[in-house]
């Protein structure tokens, strides 16, 4: 096993490997193993790319909320795009299914006093709160045991917040958080600590402390008014003024922004008085929502129980101009990213430019497939699919001086070397006369994005040989995701996608491996795959 870099193998192993894929008996006897035996252990399991050591939580999960990459999810009720579609519970099932930790949920005035869930001034259909709360109760927990965090858009009167205080009460019962843990008066709590938990994230009335001193009494009918500083002609979250850029793929969007820092803008503001229930309020513990002014002011004035959502355009600049200051921010407080408000055909933004800065909650529309929800599904791959994943020292040290643009020399790079030797039954297209072609593609910071690809095949999808060996030298391993993309050359409309697979660098296997393939919806393609070999050193 000396090529599959199987360092603890033995005897016993060979033999079990052995007993568990020989079909022939006569050779199983004599401790041996026939080509079909071979055969059968290379399509196993234990021959993927995917290190099956990283498929149960194995990282320290006892760190803050803040030391974590949390899967998330934007405008979570949609199923389609953001003006017309509609708003579906299958929205926040499959999310939670996939191991999404935070859940988006729009809420207004409904009538008979039952708020409603929709995308506000659109014509996209409205659930009730209650069911979707009920659909979430049910599928919480199904795929991951660690806390979900319900972002709150709340647009509705104080008496219809109070229904929703109500029913996340009586639905949730004791798994709801509505109070500080024992020895986490002053600081975030862990996921573990928050184990089977769910959250509440929206804006908050006074303090943790008063809201302590409230415990166990009736709330019902006080109502809180505050004036909040909101800008004209910027993104909002979720709903709002819209920024006057034209819906595009995010490939166009960095060449968007440099242009748009040619044109100075004074910031305008308006006051804008908000009424929120006490009943509400006092159900935000550890995920209250802050606007965000600037680093220097929340430096000052953030509490660590605040967190920030900032729009997509103005996050990026903030990966330009001020990325040190940006990571150290996210060390101290949740920061969630969110798509701008002309994306109204649902499409994503890169999310790699915000996970290489720390932001804990970069939230996806999880209904659009494409290259932005491979990444995001290759990401949480990781860490058992907990959709928890630990961040790397350096973004969680207050004394890091890494920046994502100007990577150290001394940084210790890793080396990877693919060899493509093969395709196995890749989909079909026009009968298997595809011309088949890989592309390998490295994310990561912007030093590390890079992709190679393979020659064509004419006219064979069913075993292509490509026998090629493609060489990357990755500055920062610990936030690089390799993603492999089978395609058909199509000389005229485009090259036409069969199949991909993403996960991060460092939970490769070495050696002779085989990379299954999915459909553009995720969906599995078996026994569509790709046979490699990897060799890395660092």
């Amino acid at each position: 096993m000396q090529e599959q870099y199987t360092l603890d193998f033995s005897e016993s192993i060979a033999s079990e490997i052995i007993q568990k894929y020989e079909p022939i008996e006569e050779v199983k006897q004599a401790h041996q193993m026939s080509f079909e035996g071979f055969r059968r252990y290379m399509d196993s399991s234990e021959c993927l790319l995917f290190d099956n050591k990283y498929d149960h939580v194995y990282q320290d999960m006892t760190h803050p909320l803040t030391d974590y990459f949390i899967s998330s999810s934007h405008n979570t009720y949609l199923i389609s795009d953001q003006l017309w579609g509609p708003s579906d519970l299958w929205g926040y099932i499959s999310a939670l299914v996939k191991g999404c930790r935070c859940l988006e949920i729009d809420c207004w005035d409904g009538s008979q006093n039952e708020p409603v869930v929709y995308h506000g001034y659109t014509f996209t259909s409205k659930l009730l709160f209650k069911t979707v709360i009920q659909a979430i109760h049910k599928y919480a927990f199904v795929a991951s045991e660690y806390p979900v965090v319900l972002s709150l858009e709340n647009h509705c009167s104080p008496s219809q917040q109070e229904v929703m205080a109500d029913t996340l009460l009586a639905t949730f019962g004791d798994a709801l958080l509505s109070y500080t843990l024992d020895n986490f008066s002053d600081r975030l709590p862990s996921p573990e600590a928050l184990k089977f938990k769910i959250l509440v994230r929206n804006k908050k009335i006074g303090t943790l402390h008063e809201t302590l001193e409230r415990k166990d009494s009736d709330k019902h009918g006080q109502v809180e008014e505050f004036e909040e500083e909101e800008e004209i002609e910027q993104e909002e979250d979720g709903s709002g003024a819209q920024e006057p850029e034209p819906v595009g793929d995010f490939q166009d969007d960095l060449a968007k922004e440099e242009q748009s820092k040619r044109v100075v803008r004074i910031p305008l503001f308006r006051k804008k008085k908000i009424k929120i229930s006490m009943a509400l309020s006092d159900l935000v513990i550890y995920t209250k929502v802050e606007k965000f002014k600037s680093f220097h002011h929340s430096n000052l004035y953030q509490q660590f129980n605040e967190s920030n959502s900032i729009g997509e355009s103005q996050a990026r600049k903030l990966t330009k101009l001020a990325a040190r200051e940006f990571i150290l921010h996210t060390r101290k407080f949740i920061t969630r990213v969110y798509p701008k408000a002309t994306r109204a055909d649902s499409s994503n933004f890169n999310p790699q430019e915000f996970w290489n800065v720390g932001c804990q909650m970069v939230a996806l529309n999880f209904q659009t497939p494409g290259l932005p929800m491979d990444l995001q599904n290759g990401k949480f791959l990781d860490n058992g699919c907990s959709g928890y994943v630990l961040k790397p020292r350096f973004l969680r040290d207050k004394k890091t001086k890494f920046n994502p643009h100007k990577v150290l020399i001394d940084n210790n790079p890793l080396t990877l070397t693919i060899r493509l030797i093969s395709g196995i039954q890749l989909p079909p297209s026009y009968q298997n006369k595809a011309d088949t072609l890989v592309i390998v593609e490295i994310f990561g910071v912007p030093n590390d994005q890079m992709k190679q690809q393979s020659r064509v095949i004419k006219k064979n999808a069913f075993n292509p040989r490509w026998n090629e060996t493609f060489t990357f030298v990755i500055q920062v391993p610990e936030l690089a995701l390799i993603r492999f993309v089978a395609e058909n050359q199509g000389l005229i409309a485009g090259n036409e996608f069969l199949g991909q697979y993403t996960l991060p660098v460092l939970c490769m296997n070495r050696g002779y491996r085989r990379v299954p393939l999915f459909s553009k919806m995720g969906e599995s393609l078996e026994p569509a795959s790709l046979f490699i070999y990897v060799w890395y050193i660092r």
